[in-house]
């Protein structure tokens, strides 16, 4: 199964995702990860790579599903193009999937966050508040569960995920 996570920078898909995958033996592919990789592989940096790591990520994701692994696509997938993409990265591998959004309804623990979290990717900048903020970020449609952050813990959101997933199946 495809597990796709969506949301803003420091919502905490990557927390989440974390422990979800360890929780179920999942493979976790992040897309901060990939792109990260894209620019350390000299590829010209501005604000934006286009669609070549969420490419990378799909096919990636693809090919794990085919070998009979969960997958966790942990991405901010702001847009529904790169939604619909995941969604056919796990029809590819003729594989059901999920659609996670998580939140934070909490404006003042949601900037917390982002301003006091430490990043783990070498030579990756986080975007600040400023930027969380003025990110385009369409609606979600047909999501099969919306996390709140701000009202759940990690394992509380990672018990709900499992609860979703196992129907889902």
């Amino acid at each position: 199964m495809l597990i796709i996570f969506g949301g803003l920078p420091g919502v905490g898909k990557t927390s989440i995702a974390r422990t979800l995958a360890q929780k179920i033996g999942a493979v976790h592919l992040r897309i901060d990860t990939i792109e990260q990789a894209i620019l350390d592989a000299g590829v010209p940096p501005d604000d934006d790579i286009g669609p070549v790591g969420y490419m990378v990520a799909n096919r990636q994701a693809t090919d794990n599903l085919k070998l009979g692994l969960t997958v966790i696509g942990d991405a901010v997938n702001s847009v529904e193009e790169t939604r619909s993409e995941w969604r056919l990265a796990a029809e590819h591998a003729g594989k059901p999937y999920v659609q996670i959004e998580l939140i934070c309804s909490d404006p003042g623990e949601h900037r917390h966050r982002v301003e006091t979290r430490s990043c783990d990717i070498e030579n990756l900048h986080q975007p600040d508040w400023d930027k969380v903020l003025g990110r385009h970020y369409e609606p979600w449609d047909g999501v099969d569960l919306i996390i709140d952050t701000a009202k759940m813990t990690v394992d509380q959101a990672v018990d709900a995920i499992c609860d979703v997933v196992n129907k889902n199946k």
